[in-house]
């Protein structure tokens, strides 16, 4: 993928991550795209231990990785955060 569908993907993945793990009225744009991009990597990565594939271009499946991706980070980051 190319960087201006990164940051699109990005921007739009971590945005809904945020909204789901509650962090939505805390983030500004670009830490949503630092969320969604991260998450990215880290739901391939963590796809890659039971057998799914990783990000692999613009498509539901790939949204879906990054989402989860998203998700954990994000609250791994409130369990941190609060303690």
């Amino acid at each position: 993928m190319g960087i201006l569908t990164w940051i699109i993907f990005g921007a739009i993945a971590g945005w809904l991550a945020s909204i789901i793990a509650g962090r939505n009225e805390r983030q500004g744009c670009l830490t949503n795209i630092v969320v969604g991009i991260v998450g990215a990597i880290i739901g391939g990565w963590l796809m890659s231990f039971i057998g799914g594939g990783g990000v692999s271009g613009f498509n539901l499946y790939s949204f879906f990785v990054a989402v989860v991706g998203a998700v954990v980070l994000l609250t791994v980051l409130n369990l941190i955060q609060r303690g």
